[in-house]
Order: C-alpha cells, then structure tokens, then sequence
C-alpha cells in the first residue's frame, strides 16, 4: 500500500470495541478516509487485561482502515482512560525578570504549578492551563507579551497509572504502530462533540462507553473537573442477559437495536425475539420488559455521575446542561432520562464538521477516535513516542504543556 504523509490517524482502544479513524485536515474540519473497527475483547473497565487479545483486535481494525483508506497505517494517536486515571487542580506562582512575560516564563509557571509529590506507580499525563493571574488579575488565557511582576497559573492535572500507560503503547507497538501521543478520552473527545458557547457557558460532558463512563466540566471556555467511572454500557448488557436469560453477545446485539432508556416511551405492544440459551428456541418478550431493565441501571449511572458532579464543586456552572456521547449515547430515551435526574437540558453529542464518510462516523460512538484525528492534526508534528524506546515513562511525563491553550 502507497503511504500517504497528511493522513492523521486515531486509535480508540476501547473496552467493547476497537476503532481506528484515518482523516486528513480540510478547511472545514476533517475528512473522513478510512475507518476499521472490531470488538475488544482484551480490556476491562478500559484496562489491558489481555495483551496477545489487544494486539489481534488492533490489528484487525487497522486492516480494516487501511483497506478503506488505501493506504498503510504506521503512526497512531491513541486515547487513555480507566479507573485509574486520578486528576487535580493545582496552582504556580513565579516572578517575572524583565517586566514583560516571555514564552520561558509561561514555561516556568507551569513547572512551578506541578511540582506537586507524586505516586512512584503515578505519571502526569496532562497539565493543563486554566487561566494566568498578573500581578492577582485574573481570567487571562494568554499572557504573553503582557507586562508584570508576578506571574501565576491555575492548572488542572491528569494522573495515571504508570503501568497502564505503558500497555496501552506497548499494545500498539506489538500491533506495528508508532504511538504519537496518548490523550485522556474525555478531553478529545469534547473537541469532537462540544460547541465552544457550551464551554463557555458551563457544560457536563458524558462519554459512557462500555467499560467506563468518562466525565469532563468546562465553564468560562476552560477545562474545570474531569473524572473516570468504572461502570458503564456492559452493566446494562449484563442485566439484560440475566433478565432475558439470552447470552452476552446476543443481549448486546438487542440493546443496540431495540433498547431505550425509558420505559415509559415504548409502545405496549411492541415485542422483541430473544435467542434462547443452550438450544432453547427463541421467544418473543414485551419490549417494554427492555426498558423496564434498562431504564433503573441507566438512572443509576446517571445518579452515580451526578453525585460526582456535586462532590466536585462544578454542578451549579453547568448551565448549558449536559452532553451524552460513547456508545451508550445512541440508545433511545438517553436524553430524557437524562433531562429527568439532572433537571437539566441534555444533548446527544454527535461529532460535527466532519466530511468524507460521515455515514459511517456520524455516531456517538465515534466521538473518541474524531477527537484523536482532530488532536493529531493540530499536533502532528510532534512525535512523543517510538517503538521499542526505553524511556517511555520520561516520554509520557515530558509531553505537552501548553496544547491545550491552543486545543481549547
């Protein structure tokens, strides 16, 4: 295959399924070439588990892509998440020597603010900056060029698992691919779903995938409070294989066609034909009994999230409401549901200014890996990672620290 140098690729290494999104940059946002997806079977709760069963999927999706796309793939951005992922605020405080703020002294601002004692098992994968205070005023996002005597910084911090980070590259390196950069999902793949009024105005982004529901909060166009839940669509499969005593694969096939949110949405005569187990035949159920096991689990993922957002301190900033994106987010009903235990407005996130195959990507579960490309575009000349190096955790702990100014 003819290797193309403007292709920007992202690799979603999910917990129910791996994605590889090939795009090239327009002047409207990113067109769409190739796309590969195949179930992961490898990970729980966004964790490698399975290192051999990781790497076939890869591959398998990246064939996939490339056969699309008519190109080879050999360079990848890639997304992180899990329980594991620990994230703070923190805050620097520097004195400018020359009166006027230069780039080292932005620099020196930001190291200040995160050196901060850290877990041996722990790395900073993200610092990034919220708002600069000159000389205590505040709400500057860029301060260069501006003129002062003391300089300091609000900064939000992602932390995680050294070990984590490690598998997560080391999958794709036995897969053939180069890892460009490792970004948290959450924060890509607002860039996919988020207008930037809704970040100004204050908004909760939801990314509920399978294995983990991933919450990010912006307000006045900044990042404020992100966090990493280790429960999400897989719950809801698995109460529909117990309650409609169908195996795994096929609960989820009829979550996907035929599952909402709300019971209360469902016509009482629709039915639905559920594959029996162990040679049973298959019956038909009330599609209502869907959504009367859907809906409590969905009500409590979404409790489970509020609760989040008022121990963080952001739930009353979130005036534009909030976003469902990830996989989950297709499901009929979400949004309603989600309007009823948040009392208020609520979104289905779908990636925006997207062309080429816009059939294909134009879904929730798609989010992740958009945000990847559009990340990888802005950042591709960067190169934070290769096969095979020795000092990966250095790599990870040197990464960017001022894209997000910029991404954001």
């Amino acid at each position: 295959m003819a290797k193309r140098e403007n292709i920007v690729v992202g690799l979603d290494i999910g917990t129910t399924k791996i994605c590889v999104i090939v795009g090239e940059a327009t002047k409207d946002g990113i067109e769409v070439v190739g796309v590969g997806t195949h179930p992961s079977r490898g990970l729980r709760k966004g964790v490698v588990v399975n290192i051999d069963t990781t790497v076939e999927s890869i591959k398998k999706a990246v064939e996939e892509a490339e056969l699309m796309a008519g190109c080879e793939i050999n360079r990848v951005y890639t997304g992180i998440s899990g329980g594991h992922i620990k994230t703070f605020n923190s805050h620097g405080v520097i004195a400018v020597k020359d009166g006027e703020i230069t780039k080292a002294d932005v620099d020196r601002v930001i190291e200040a603010a995160q050196a901060i004692p850290i877990p041996p098992d722990r790395e900073i994968i993200h610092v990034i900056p919220q708002e600069y205070l000159i000389d205590d005023q505040g709400g500057i996002q860029e301060p260069l060029g501006m003129n002062g005597i003391r300089l300091e910084v609000k900064v939000h911090i992602v932390t995680a698992a050294m070990t984590s980070a490690q598998n997560i590259v080391k999958c794709a390196n036995k897969a053939g691919l180069d890892v460009v950069d490792i970004a948290l999902q959450q924060l890509v793949s607002s860039e996919a779903v988020l207008t930037q009024d809704e970040r100004e105005l204050g908004v909760a982004l939801l990314d509920i995938g399978g294995g983990t529901t991933d919450i990010a909060v912006f307000h006045g166009g900044n990042i404020k409070y992100t966090t990493v839940l280790s429960i999400g669509g897989n719950q809801v499969t698995g109460d529909l294989a117990v309650g409609l005593r169908t195996p795994s694969s096929e609960a989820e096939k009829i979550k996907k066609k035929h599952g909402c949110a709300m019971a209360s949405m469902i016509n009482q005569d629709e039915t639905v034909e559920v594959p029996g187990v162990g040679g049973y035949k298959p019956r038909k159920v009330s599609r209502h009994l869907l959504g009367e096991i859907i809906e409590p689990r969905m009500e409590e993922i979404f409790e489970l999230i509020r609760r989040e957002l008022v121990k963080s301190g952001y739930e009353g900033l979130i005036s534009s409401g909030v976003v469902i994106t990830g996989g989950a987010a297709a499901m009929e009903g979400i949004t309603e549901l989600a309007e009823q235990v948040f009392d208020l407005p609520a979104r289905r996130g779908i990636p925006t200014n997207v062309s080429g195959l816009v059939d294909i990507v134009q879904s929730p579960a798609y989010s992740t890996g958009l945000g990847l490309v559009r990340y990888g575009i802005k950042h591709s000349h960067e190169t934070r990672f290769a096969r095979g190096g020795n000092n990966l955790v250095v790599k990870i702990a040197a990464r960017m620290k001022d894209w997000f100014k910029e991404f954001f």
